[in-house]
């Protein structure tokens, strides 16, 4: 199974053609080898969703997502080429169950989860609701380890773990992102078994990178954060044929912020 997971930055935005030469995302997805694809920060109600994603629908793939309770914030999905057996909205607390920043999905078996973490802002309230919400994940992925099953947790972490992580890193270390105890918490969940396929395959370098700021020259100049992940179990893990961070080819080509990160699991 093929694992795809890409914050698409407003899902209405991502679908429109932005030039001949770059379509968007439903060309990308109609092209794509994955077999399920984990969307977030889609900015869209479940209807304005479907109807965005319509064209892929139509060419059956299957869709599970969790609408914001805000307007125009947040807002998870999972497509799929294969049937859903089982489908989850919220992480198990009540605070997040309507934010729109975690739905779960059982695919062929595996649990697959799309999982947006909110940004935070250093020694502020936001940041005391990313906590709480990083802790109620941390739970929840504690049970699904305690399962036995297989599973992987895909998306924006907004936590960039190590160094490698992030090119400006020292300019960073007291934001949002890049604070020590987000780090440290990404470390204990690592801890507990669950592995950062992307890492595992990219150990002791520099990126690779899946986000950009729009602004300036940080695309050209490669100066992003890896912050998309795959955190999967060890069984899964060991599975992993192949790993792609999908960096467009040129800044015109770019239909999001963020690429895709895909990850071939045998």
């Amino acid at each position: 199974m093929i694992v795809s997971t890409i914050n698409v930055n407003g899902i209405r935005a991502a679908v429109k053609q932005r030039s001949p030469q770059n379509p968007g995302l439903l060309p990308w997805l109609k092209e794509s080898t994955a077999d399920v694809v984990c969307l977030q920060e889609t900015r869209a109600d479940d209807e304005q969703l479907a109807d965005a994603l319509a064209p892929a629908l139509a060419d059956g793939w299957h869709l599970a997502s969790a609408e914001p309770h805000v307007r125009g914030r947040n807002g998870v999905a999972v497509l799929s080429r294969i049937p859903f057996e089982d489908i989850r909205i919220g992480c198990g607390t009540e605070e997040f169950a309507l934010h729109g920043r975690y739905v779960e999905v059982v695919v062929a078996g595996v649990t697959v989860a799309s999982v947006y973490f909110p940004t935070g802002e250093a020694e502020t309230d936001r940041q005391l609701e990313k906590e709480r919400f990083m802790a109620a994940v941390a739970a929840r992925m504690a049970q699904l380890l305690g399962t036995g099953r297989e599973a992987v947790l895909c998306g924006d972490w907004n936590i960039a773990h190590t160094e490698n992580d992030i090119k400006n890193w020292r300019g960073n270390v007291k934001k949002a992102g890049f604070l020590p105890q987000e780090r440290q918490w990404l470390t204990e969940l690592l801890a507990t078994g669950w592995v950062d396929v992307v890492r595992r395959a990219h150990p002791d370098t520099a990126g690779p990178y899946a986000w950009w700021s729009w602004r300036g020259k940080a695309f050209d100049n490669d100066a992003g954060w890896r912050i998309d992940y795959h955190l999967a179990t060890p069984g899964l893990a060991d599975r992993v044929a192949g790993v792609i961070t999908e960096r467009p080819a040129a800044y015109a080509l770019r239909w999001s912020d963020h690429c895709p990160v895909t990850v071939d699991y045998g």
